[in-house]
């Protein structure tokens, strides 16, 4: 029989910035992986805590055990998987998508350069 892939779990929110940068990086890396949705106030993250020991969010749960913060988890996908050719023109195609996004929905008022 052959490998069996790494399963990852993401204990993450869809409004959180760190979250979205943490599964932009998987999906450019090809990974598939489970999501669990975390509640906003942090008194009901109960589940959160009993399966990572994390009191915060994002978190990756890897066979070694949970990784904690973008930063830690951006660090271990850098040494643990190998960048696929296409990581990088996906990463251009949603940077530029999330520009059109901002440019369409946001009804910011436009904000100077900063320079």
């Amino acid at each position: 029989s052959g490998v069996v892939p790494m399963r990852y779990e993401l204990w993450q929110t869809e409004w959180c910035p760190a979250s979205r940068r943490v599964r932009q990086r998987l999906t450019e890396l090809g990974i598939d992986y489970v999501v669990h949705q975390v509640p906003v106030d942090q008194d009901d993250r109960r589940l959160l805590r009993e399966r990572t020991g994390a009191e915060t969010i994002p978190v990756l749960v890897v066979s070694d055990g949970p990784v904690v913060g973008e930063g830690a988890i951006l660090a271990y996908l850098d040494s643990h998987e190998p960048v696929p050719t296409g990581a990088r023109a996906h990463r251009l195609k949603a940077e530029k998508a999330r520009r059109r996004y901002l440019e369409e929905e946001c009804e910011c008022p436009p904000q100077p350069a900063i320079r």
